[in-house]
């Protein structure tokens, strides 16, 4: 079976300024490559023959770096966005999706098996199937419980809130795209509460490895840091 990513590549990675400035975020280095084509050689390395970047800001650098993607033995083509579209309607300006496929955000590090998390939505016959990973996130206060501003009715001292977020890598089955509304802005959020509002089926599968969103400074130079031990997790 042929698999297929489209990458959603068009942002202009305002929350990493001043570093994306000169440099689209998919372009940021990790180590000596970019975060991009890191995902590339994983796509490559777990049995994906074709991607389609969806593309904007700065989309000339990203076709004279990927070119046709032949470099890693992958076709790779491109979606050239005419506006800002967010995260789910870029799908729309793709004319030849496959039944199933990989939509994945562009500045994700992880050590997920994407080729398996494709191959288990597929075998489950699933909608849309969300890739998650479990977070905390420590209250740095003692939190005090009031009732009516006036009284206390409990105490906790520094809690840790637990939670299961997204990590920005969905496997789609292509009906999703009868959801998305063509030439106007429909992102990740939009699509769930559609979902929510028609009481469909979405599946969320829980990755307990690595996983980094770099889109943030502070995000980004933790993966500068981390990278060095987990290049060869990552890369095979």
């Amino acid at each position: 079976m042929t698999k297929r990513a489209v990458i959603l590549a068009g942002g202009r990675g305002t929350r990493l300024r001043p570093y994306t400035i000169a440099l689209p975020k998919p372009l940021m280095p990790i180590g000596d490559l970019p975060i991009l084509e890191v995902l590339v050689r994983q796509l490559a390395r777990y049995g994906f023959s074709h991607i389609t970047l969806a593309i904007n800001h700065q989309a000339d650098l990203m076709r004279a770096y990927f070119g046709d993607g032949s470099k890693w033995s992958i076709r790779i083509d491109y979606s050239l966005e005419q506006k800002p579209l967010s995260t789910m309607a870029p799908l729309r300006l793709v004319p030849d999706l496959p039944e199933n496929f990989i939509v994945m955000n562009g500045d994700v590090l992880t050590d997920l098996n994407i080729g398996a998390f494709l191959d288990e939505h597929i075998a489950k016959r699933e909608l849309f199937t969300i890739s998650a990973a479990r977070r905390e996130e420590r209250v740095d206060y003692g939190v005090l419980h009031v009732e009516n501003a006036t009284r206390l009715t409990a105490f906790e001292e520094k809690p840790v809130h637990s939670y299961v977020v997204s990590m920005g890598i969905y496997a789609a089955n292509r009906q999703i795209v009868e959801a998305i509304p063509e030439n106007t802005a429909f992102g990740f959020d939009d699509l769930l509460h559609a979902f929510l509002a028609q009481k469909a089926k979405v599946a969320v599968k829980i990755h307990n490895g690595y996983w980094l969103d770099i889109g943030r400074p502070d995000d980004y130079l933790r993966a500068i840091d981390e990278w060095p031990n987990l290049a060869a997790k990552v890369l095979g």
